[in-house]
């Protein structure tokens, strides 16, 4: 075995280990969006409806207002807060473009 060998064996591990803590942390972050997702729509907009139709957003009832309007509000924000924080995800393990 030569020294270039050993070389890019080491290199292809620190590779492999720079990927695996990449899809780790883009896993770790999608299911944290996506558990938000979920909550703000489902609970919102359907377990919690009633309790929250007691208070209002522009004459309707906030329940009504979170199954309507915002559950995509905030799947908006999801969506740019991702893009932002995988830009950051990427600089950080040298993926970027």
């Amino acid at each position: 075995m030569t020294e270039s060998d050993a070389d890019q064996r080491d290199q292809q591990e620190a590779t492999s280990a720079n990927e695996t803590a990449y899809w780790s942390q883009n896993i770790r972050l999608l299911c944290v969006l996506m558990t938000i997702w979920f909550l703000v729509s489902f609970s919102a907009g359907i377990l919690f409806r009633d309790f929250l139709d007691q208070f209002a957003i522009g004459g309707y009832p906030l329940g009504f207002w979170f199954a309507q309007q915002g559950s995509i509000y905030v799947f908006i924000l999801l969506i740019v807060f991702y893009s932002i924080r995988m830009k950051r995800i990427e600089r950080q393990h040298d993926l970027d473009d």
